[in-house]
């Protein structure tokens, strides 16, 4: 009997489903929860595949798609745990496609990519999934620019078929361990593909994908992975790929760029504006199977098992990338605010500085322009004391002014006595007597004036003329006001000691509140 013989005998025979010794007393392995849901009556369905979706709760505001085909002896969901797509959809709020094949179809559960009615344009398998492409489009708005596919071994092989058959549906492709399209039309070819592949010329590759479609458009970008030890399916076969898809882009055949990416070989082409079209990753001694590792964002995306090999280099996570869906940040979740915090108004720290001057000043310190309803709003913070009744016939003694110009104006220093009474000076002011008239001469603390006589009050200085204030008379206000002749100025008295203010920080607070309308 003769190889291809052979492998067609063992594509037909069933399974024994585990009816041996061996797997009679084995314990059911538990089954881990999949996100994957199964979606029927997604159309004619002429490959007879089975639709499995998973569309994240928070997803990009264009939402992209990812179709994934699984390998030989894989089903959706096995191919979904080991290589971590959906969790890979999850964090990156993109949707998830993924046939799966059947027994009926094929024994080995492969999709058959070297059969010419499961790879024609508008016929079997590549219809089917198609129709699924369309039907995901149709309920989750899918974003049509941004539809790509990838796959493992067969699955990977039945990917070039995709984007050869319908290049106007896909932005880009990636290819594991698979095959060039065209290379097998039956088992026997798809036999010597994978053993022994014969070099082509690159046209001769790029003509097999030009028959298969009338396209004449921009062609779907490529990431080709494959590893040195696979005996499965030859690495020349990743070569080949390559070639293929470089005579689709009209580009050379020398790498324009050769780096290492987590240790293994990397190759790039790009096109006249500087976009990667066409990848080739070489993951050196490794064989048949999906490489999986940490990701460059130090998250495991899959698990290990057949045909998902641990090489330290997550291949999903790389080829998400290269599709340009891991760009997406989510949103920042809202802070959480009380309703106390609507009242606050929003301002800036040196925009609060006046606002706290003013609540930690005293009535006295408030500037003598300042409105009534600012001055009102300050709280005397030093105990009253009463006026001290000053000597009858000593003269009121100059007292320095401050240097402040803001303090000055809000508390004038006593007036030095005039040395003529009867004749006032232009532009002076007259006195004001504010004592009863029953009460007897003494010279009381000085005022806080209301805006209106504060304004009164400043005098002007005159032209060649010393600066001559009036002290404000506090006697009755029948007799004449009388006048003091100025003592000689006397030795300047050493500086009294500050008064030390007591600040009541309960009513400071309490202002503060007010003022922003919380109390």
């Amino acid at each position: 009997m003769s190889l291809a013989e052979n492998v067609e005998y063992l594509r037909r025979l069933r399974e024994l489903n585990g009816i041996t010794g061996f797997d009679f007393h084995r314990q059911p392995r538990s089954v881990p929860e999949c996100p994957l849901i199964e979606v029927e009556g997604f159309g004619d369905n002429p490959g007879r595949l089975k639709m499995f979706a998973y569309v994240p709760a928070q997803r990009q505001p264009l939402l992209p798609l990812v179709v994934v085909l699984h390998g030989c002896s894989q089903g959706a969901a096995d191919y979904d745990l080991g290589a971590g797509w959906s969790t890979l959809a999850k964090h990156f709020g993109f949707a998830l496609l993924m046939p799966e094949q059947q027994r009926i179809n094929n024994p080995q559960r492969c999709f058959n990519w070297f059969q010419s009615e499961d790879i024609t344009r508008g016929q079997g398998e590549v219809a089917s999934i198609r129709e699924m492409i369309a039907r995901m489009v149709a309920d989750c708005a899918i974003d049509p620019g941004r539809i790509f596919v990838t796959g493992l071994s067969a699955g990977g092989a039945m990917t070039m078929a995709m984007l050869s058959a319908h290049p106007e549906l896909f932005a880009a492709g990636a290819v594991i361990a698979g095959l060039p399209f065209g290379a097998a039309r039956n088992m026997r070819d798809a036999i010597l593909q994978m053993r022994m592949p014969p070099a082509r010329p690159a046209g001769e590759l790029g003509d097999l994908v030009r028959r298969a479609t009338d396209h004449r458009g921009r062609w779907p970008r490529l990431s080709v992975w494959h590893g040195t030890a696979d005996y499965t399916v030859h690495p020349d076969n990743a070569g080949e790929i390559v070639k293929q898809w470089l005579d689709l882009h009209h580009l050379p055949l020398a790498p324009m760029a050769a780096n290492n990416v987590n240790g293994y070989p990397h190759e790039q082409w790009w096109d006249a504006d500087g976009v990667t079209v066409v990848e080739s990753f070489t993951i050196t001694n490794m064989s048949h199977g999906t490489p999986i590792g940490v990701a460059a964002n130090d998250k495991r995306y899959g698990k290990a098992g057949p045909f998902l090999l641990e090489a330290g280099i997550s291949s999903s996570y790389m080829i998400a990338k290269f599709f340009g869906v891991t760009d997406w940040i989510r949103q920042p979740k809202p802070a959480v605010t009380s309703p106390s915090t609507k009242l606050i108004p929003e301002v800036s720290p040196i925009s609060a500085l006046p606002t706290l001057t003013k609540l930690l000043r005293g009535p006295d310190d408030a500037p003598a322009g300042a409105p009534a309803e600012a001055k009102a709003a300050a709280v005397e913070t030093v105990p009253a004391k009463s006026p001290k009744p000053a000597q009858p016939n000593k003269p009121a003694q100059p007292r320095p002014a401050r240097a402040k110009p803001n303090r000055s104006a809000a508390r004038p220093p006593k007036r030095k006595a005039e040395p003529v009474a009867s004749v006032s000076l232009p532009g002076e002011s007259k006195a004001v007597s504010a004592a009863p008239a029953v009460a007897p001469a003494e010279v009381k603390p000085p005022v806080v004036a209301k805006p209106a006589v504060a304004k009164a009050a400043v005098t002007k200085p005159v032209a060649d003329k010393p600066a001559v204030t009036k002290a404000i008379d506090m006697t009755p206000a029948d007799p004449p006001v009388a006048a003091l002749k100025a003592a000689p100025p006397p030795i300047a008295p050493p500086p009294a000691a500050k008064r030390r203010r007591v600040i009541d920080v309960a009513a400071v607070i309490n202002r503060a509140l007010r003022a922003v309308g919380l109390k």
